[in-house]
């Protein structure tokens, strides 16, 4: 199995300190290598250099994407993640933000969506409005909740890992 690239934005350190979590936890479930990247430092090169790929990114304000995500992801096309197997982690808060609550995660997933993506998980046990990462009755990746569920984070991290450490090529 091939490596995999962690690539996450993060202006509070919440995502960064999820990405390292979620590294560990694959490492310990199943010997698979991640690389992580700041966002902020990485370059299209470094992710294309990837067939295996996590992306997270926390969502602010009114549904927007981190700052460094943004701008990472308009230096890359849809192209870029053909052939690739994705998995996406997007934060947010549910109850301040219940209208928006972890947009930022569906404009990654809306230019990624070409590959194979990995990882959807169920609405349940959040109470929110409206989200765009919801395709289908499924989030398109883990959601996490900082700011109000803090206490699930680890017991989702274990979850999501166990169902897709298997998955990547």
């Amino acid at each position: 199995m091939e490596k995999i690239g962690l690539f996450y934005g993060s202006d509070s350190g919440n995502t960064q300190r999820i990405a390292e979590k979620i590294a560990q936890t694959l490492q310990e479930k199943n010997a698979k290598e991640v690389e992580n990247f700041d966002v902020a430092k990485a370059s299209k090169e470094d992710l294309k250099a990837f067939k295996n790929l996590i992306l997270a990114t926390p969502t602010y304000g009114s549904g927007d994407i981190q700052g460094d995500w943004e701008d990472f992801l308009g230096t890359l096309s849809p192209a870029d993640f053909e052939g690739k197997v994705i998995a996406l982690v997007g934060l947010g808060d549910q109850d301040t933000y219940s209208d928006t609550f972890c947009d930022g995660i569906a404009e990654i997933y809306n230019q990624a969506k070409s590959a194979k993506v990995i990882g959807k998980t169920s609405t349940e046990g959040y109470e929110y409005e409206e989200s765009k990462a919801v395709i289908n009755g499924e989030f398109v990746g883990l959601i996490l909740d900082e700011d109000n569920q803090e206490d699930l984070t680890d017991t989702r991290i274990e979850k999501w890992c166990e169902a897709i450490a298997g998955q990547f090529a």
